[in-house]
Order: C-alpha cells, then structure tokens, then sequence
C-alpha cells in the first residue's frame, strides 16, 4: 500500500524553505559549492543552486558525487584504490562551504560515505547536509542542518522519492509492506 506523503506543491515549498536557511546560514551565497548524491540528490541540488540563483543574482557551482565505492554495506576488492566519482572536476571544496543534498536521511551511512569522498578531494571550511526527508533511524551520529520534511517511519516501511527528471513527477510516499 503507498501513501503520498508529499505531493508537488508541498516539494517545492520544502525547497523554497531549505534555500532561504541555506541563504541564512551562510549569510549569503558567497563561496558556497553544492554537491548532490547520486541519483536523486543530483537533482535536489540543481534545483536548490536554481532557487539561490533567482534570489541571489549568483551562479551557484553544481556536482554530483557517486559514493559507491566508499560504502561500508557493499564489498570492495581491497587492492584497489578508492577513486572518488565527481561529475564536475571544475569544483574545488577547498575552503569552500558544502552543501551535501541527499532526497532522504535513514541509517547514515550514505551520508558517511559522501563526507569520506569529499574530505579526499580537499578541505572544505564546512559541510552542511539538507534532505528532503528524514526518516529517522539512524545507525552513525549523522543529522540533517536542512530538512524538508522529518516523516515518521517504520523499518519495515520504505520511503520512496519520485521526481519528474527521472520519473514523470515530482512526490514522496511511503510504501508499507
């Protein structure tokens, strides 16, 4: 059974809102840098670095990180060293304040894993992380600085993120099994 938790509308305002904090925050957009996880954090941070753009009157650089290879869940041939997977090499973290997007905050260790590939491509001055959800759960002493929405869930529950890039439509439900 699936139950919308958030429709279009309710998305945009979650947005909206995560870009004035973001704004706030930092007391501008100066020297900021937003890097989405792949996939659908990808496209969170491509439309809040939009939103900071009309605000702001500033071209705010864009990248996604792919985290893959520095998952703890998932087996990696120990020989092999680690590469971090960024689309946009232009972008330099150093000193610079992060902002980390992830469509939804749960156990931690995606979130873990981004911090451990972004340290290895500099120092940044500070890493913020906004989700569009926080389902709670979490396994690592992870928190979200910005979040769209805390949804309430069970383990047995999953939270499902659509968006119209890749799937038609912008929504969030819950799917009970």
């Amino acid at each position: 059974m699936e139950n919308i938790v958030i429709n279009k509308m309710a998305m945009q305002r979650a947005l909206t809102r995560i870009t004035y904090e973001i704004i706030e925050k930092n007391k501008g957009v100066n020297n900021l840098v937003i890097i989405g996880i792949k996939t659908r954090g990808v496209f969170l941070a491509k439309r809040i670095a939009n939103r900071l753009e009309k605000l702001e009157n500033v071209k705010i650089p864009v990248a996604s990180i792919d985290v893959t290879n520095y998952r703890d869940d998932i087996e990696h041939d120990k020989q092999s060293p680690k590469k971090v997977s960024v689309t946009n090499d232009n972008i330099s973290v150093e000193k610079k304040n992060v902002i980390l997007v992830d469509d939804v905050l749960y156990t931690g260790r995606t979130v873990r894993a981004a911090l451990s590939a972004i340290l290895e491509l500099g120092r940044p001055r500070t890493i913020h992380l906004a989700v569009l959800v926080d389902r709670g759960h979490r396994e690592l002493p992870i928190r979200a600085d910005f979040v769209g929405k805390n949804i309430p869930s069970s383990q047995s529950e999953k939270i499902r993120v659509l968006m119209k890039e890749i799937d038609g439509k912008d929504l969030v439900e819950i799917i009970k099994n």
